[in-house]
């Protein structure tokens, strides 16, 4: 696990709030509602300085680690899932582009002008991402043409770079890494995403015929982009993801307590909240999300500390975090009953948010066979 987990003490600045507060937060229902790209959010996020976050330093960025990012993706989860999701694909990306990528790139992003997304995962291969289909042909000494399907791409034709998968161009391995420039010439979104959840982070089919890039683009060396993905990517993405979740939880978790202390059964003379059924099931979803937060907190913890349970417990953190948030989700929804329906009380919106976790790659049900094999000793993939 070579993703930095702490670095310099990063707080949630005045900065973020502010751009929570003023323009991600007064706009997340219109994002929601029409399927909007939140570009007003991810500029004042460039703004603030959380574009560059995990930039390092010698690039112009904060230099914060993988705690400080959490703390801000939980922050925005809740907030505008939308927002949130993007700024996550991002991040996920700037761990392996402030590694390869050229330097301007480097410093663009730092700067908080240019944001990255992943297109891992394929229409071939599905939500295996760690098997591309998509190909680099060797086209000249110094140039390949990338051709492939990708089936869920996060900011689709809003990203300014996408680190892109493909099979290798001419090693032995299983996938090499690409910096792809939005726009490029061949470079097509296969349709605007009408979802039922995160209906702002445009995450679209995409493909690419015959896009030419120059070998120069590869992040890392050629057939080497699986150990990249597995050692520096994932854990980033998983960590950050539990992160997303934890975010949401928490949000509907408030806004189920303001509900049952404030909505009274007038006949009883009586909040909701003094209804003993109602706070025990209140507390039960209380506890799922205490005990979500203990174990992103003990993740980081081994993840910084270098301890040998960390990999399964970054394995363990997405699954984990995905399940809680549909849980306590569905409990919400359950507790505020009819009024949970209305979009204006907020929690219909955090409940179809808090269902993409567990589909998005790697899933659940992947993650718990990724922590079997590597509990009993097995390789995490049948060909490694």
């Amino acid at each position: 696990m070579q993703t930095s987990v702490t670095a310099p003490p990063y707080l949630l600045s005045d900065e973020l709030e502010a751009a929570a507060r003023d323009i991600i937060g007064p706009l997340a229902d219109e994002v929601d509602r029409a399927g909007r790209f939140p570009r007003e959010g991810v500029r004042a996020l460039g703004e603030a300085g959380l574009l560059g976050l995990l930039s390092s330093r010698d690039s112009g960025g904060a230099g914060a680690g993988l705690r400080e990012a959490a703390q801000v993706i939980e922050r925005l989860a809740g907030v505008c899932g939308s927002t949130a999701m993007v700024l996550l694909m991002h991040y996920s990306a700037v761990t392996v582009l402030d590694r390869h990528a050229p330097e301007d790139v480097r410093r663009e992003i730092a700067a908080g002008r240019h944001l990255s997304t992943l297109a891992f995962s394929e229409r071939g291969s599905r939500s295996h991402f760690w098997a591309p289909v998509g190909t680099a042909t060797p086209e000249g000494p110094d140039t390949a043409h990338l051709d492939a399907k990708k089936s869920w791409v996060t900011s689709a034709g809003e990203a300014d770079s996408y680190v892109w998968s493909s099979k290798p161009l001419q090693a032995d391995g299983a996938m090499s890494l690409w910096l792809v420039p939005g726009g490029s010439a061949g470079l097509e979104v296969r349709g605007e995403y009408d979802g039922f959840g995160l209906r702002g982070n445009a995450s679209s089919p995409m493909s690419a015929k015959a896009v030419s890039v120059p070998r120069a683009a590869l992040l890392g060396t050629d057939g080497e982009g699986l150990a990249t993905a597995l050692e520096v990517v994932l854990p980033c993405f998983l960590v950050l993801s539990a992160a997303f979740s934890l975010g949401v939880t928490e949000t509907l978790l408030g806004l189920t307590a303001t509900h049952l202390r404030e909505t009274r059964l007038e006949h009883l003379d009586q909040t909701l909240a003094q209804q003993p059924v109602a706070r025990n099931q209140f507390a039960g979803l209380r506890l799922r999300g205490d005990a979500l937060r203990a174990m992103l907190e003990g993740t980081l913890t081994a993840m910084q500390d270098g301890c040998p349970e960390a990999t399964v417990r970054v394995l363990q953190i997405k699954a984990l975090a995905a399940e809680t948030a549909a849980e306590v989700a569905d409990g919400a929804m359950r507790l505020c009953g009819g009024a949970a329906f209305r979009r204006d009380t907020g929690v219909e919106r955090r409940f179809r948010d808090a269902l993409a976790a567990r589909v998005m790659a790697p899933t659940t049900e992947a993650l718990h066979d990724f922590c079997g094999r590597a509990q009993l000793g097995l390789p995490l993939f049948e060909e490694a």
